[in-house]
C-alpha cells in the first residue's frame, strides 16, 4: 500500500512554475509524439502552455504528492479545459482525484453536465474517462496542432447536488 501524502488544493500563485513543469511534462509524452515537428516548434516557441498557466493558474486545483506538484485540473462552466497527470505520479488515483473535484465543484454550480475532450490516439485517457462514466457524443478534426488529429468529446450528466 503506497504511503505517500497526496491532497487536492486550490492552485496559489507559488504553484505556476510547478504547474508549468507538469504540462510540460505532459507535452512531452503524451502530445510531442503524435503531433508534427512544426507544430511542436510552435508550441514550444511560442510559449503557449507557460501563458495559460499564468493568465488561468488560480482557477486550477493541484493535486500534491508528499508536497510536490503532480498535477492539476481546469474548468470553465462545465467544460474540463485540462487535466495533467505528471507521467512519474499517474496510477496514484490523482486524476480520479482531480476529476472527482471538478464534478463536484461544476455539480455545485448547478450545471447538469461536464464535458471535456482528449484524441482518438490518447486510448489510456478515453478508457479512463469511459471508467468514470463518461460517452463519446462527437468526433471532429482536431485544429490546436494542425497534425490531423482527430478529437473525442466526452460527456457525463451529474447527479442532483446537496
Amino acid at each position: 500500500m503506497d504511503k505517500r501524502n497526496i491532497s487536492v488544493r486550490p492552485a496559489k500563485t507559488e504553484d505556476f512554475a510547478a504547474v508549468k513543469q507538469v504540462l510540460a511534462n505532459t507535452f512531452e509524452s503524451t502530445w510531442r509524439p503524435e503531433i508534427t515537428e512544426a507544430a511542436a516548434e510552435r508550441y514550444l516557441s511560442s510559449g503557449v502552455g507557460g501563458r495559460y498557466v499564468d493568465e488561468n493558474g488560480l482557477a486550477f486545483w493541484v493535486a500534491e504528492v508528499d508536497g510536490q506538484v503532480a498535477g492539476m485540473v481546469h474548468w470553465s462552466g462545465d467544460f474540463i479545459e485540462a487535466l495533467h497527470v505528471c507521467g512519474q505520479f499517474q496510477r496514484l488515483g490523482l486524476g480520479r482525484l482531480l476529476l472527482a473535484r471538478a464534478e463536484q465543484e461544476i455539480g455545485k454550480a448547478g450545471l447538469p453536465k461536464v464535458r471535456l475532450e482528449t484524441d482518438t490516439f490518447n486510448q489510456q485517457s478515453q478508457a479512463f474517462y469511459r471508467a468514470l462514466g463518461y460517452v463519446e457524443t462527437a468526433r471532429y478534426p482536431d485544429e490546436e496542432w494542425d497534425s490531423g488529429l482527430t478529437t473525442v468529446l466526452f460527456e457525463k450528466p451529474l447527479g442532483r447536488q446537496p
